[in-house]
């Protein structure tokens, strides 16, 4: 049975408040920006057109370094003002090198009443994630973007797999009420502009902070309710119980890279002066084979760890609370959603994030080589 109607409901009615005030919050601080920069303009002009009519001579000069200054004030403000959203990472993914899979992806977002993903691309993250931006950076037509880790999808099966899709397409069910795209892109907005003022002026950024702390912290409110709502979306669509199995397998397997696979694979660096192993080639073997899931779920999945504060996402727990799904027993191992959906991309992206992560790597790792053979001829 999914979350009730009613606490859905209640959720939604929060969400909607909290989205409909920070959305306000924005459109009031952008429209700021653009009156100041409107007086701006028309200053310059009249200060321009006031030289052109004094001639030539001292007077004139002045209007024209007046014109000047504020034509430098209207510049730093767009430079404030129009930050481009970032645009999706990763390796892009055609329609025809992997057809199965936009498939798929279309009928989740078809059966969520979502339009079509404008792009679909396979990055190095153990994430997925929706990215939904301008096509100019700050105007034009809202695309989106749907961002697969390559790292997630050797960890989940194709069930699994659906469930963390129709997750992510849930966040934009969710954002589809009220102003829909664009409130959440003039949120967005307004938080770059005030990240962009606080970078070009260290001496004022705790002024800053403090003015807009307010709005930040609704901001990261807004996000983990938004989590919920979701998870909700996606519980009504493949079931509560899948999806729970889904975060699950995702917070496990995330914590087996992070604390098993990484540190053998940087460990080679004390006897090796290069790295010899390709550790995207060999994750999904790495993952079927050296994850333990009982082991990893007794570690401490379950017991109540206290949430960052300034993260955007509830912890697992929170969320299998939410849901009403206990931790569950560990699931079979079977095929990947890797293994069948990109099967025959695995040995091109597992080249490309290879020579990424070799070249990112290179330097730190020879240090630590000549560190650990330097601690070796001390100890001969």
């Amino acid at each position: 049975m999914p979350p009730s109607s009613a606490a859905v409901s209640r959720l939604g009615a929060v969400h909607g408040r909290l989205a409909r005030r920070l959305t306000a919050a924005a459109f009031a601080g952008l429209s700021a920006f653009a009156v100041l920069g409107a007086l701006a303009g028309l200053l310059a002009g009249w200060a321009a057109w006031q030289g052109w009519q004094a001639g030539p001579g001292s007077s004139a000069a002045a209007w024209g370094v007046l014109a000047l200054a504020v034509l430098l004030v209207l510049r730093h403000l767009l430079a404030l003002v129009l930050v481009p959203a970032p645009g999706p990472c990763g390796i892009h993914l055609s329609r025809d090198a992997a057809d199965a899979l936009h498939y798929r992806i279309d009928e989740v977002a078809r059966r969520l009443g979502v339009p079509r993903v404008d792009g679909v691309w396979i990055t190095d993250e153990m994430n997925a994630a929706v990215l939904q931006r301008p096509r100019l950076g700050c105007f034009g037509r809202i695309e989106t973007h749907l961002m697969i880790g390559l790292p997630l999808a050797h960890s989940l099966s194709r069930r699994q797999f659906l469930a963390v899709l129709a997750h992510e397409f849930g966040h934009l069910a969710v954002q589809r009420r009220g102003l829909g795209a664009l409130g959440a892109h003039l949120r967005a907005w307004w938080l770059r502009v005030a990240d962009e003022a606080a970078e070009r002026h260290p001496a004022l950024a705790d002024w800053l902070d403090r003015r807009v702390r307010r709005y930040t912290l609704g901001m990261l409110r807004l996000a983990r309710l938004e989590e919920f709502e979701a998870d909700a979306v996606a519980a009504r669509l493949v079931g509560r119980r899948l999806l729970g199995e889904a975060l699950i397998e995702v917070s496990a397997k995330d914590r087996f890279l992070r604390e098993d696979y990484w540190p053998k694979v940087l460990a080679q660096c004390a006897s090796a002066p290069e790295p010899r192993i390709r550790p995207f080639r060999e994750m999904g073997l790495g993952v079927a084979a050296g994850f333990h899931g009982g082991s990893v779920r007794s570690g401490g999945f379950c017991c109540s760890e206290g949430a960052d504060p300034a993260s955007l996402h509830p912890t697992p727990v929170e969320r299998l609370r939410a849901l009403r799904v206990p931790p569950g027993d560990m699931v079979a191992p079977g095929p990947s959603a890797a293994s069948h959906y990109l099967s025959a991309l695995l040995p091109h992206l597992a080249w490309v994030f290879d020579r990424h992560w070799w070249k990112c790597a290179g330097r730190s790792w020879r240090k630590a080589y000549r560190q650990a053979r330097e601690v070796d001829r001390a100890a001969d």
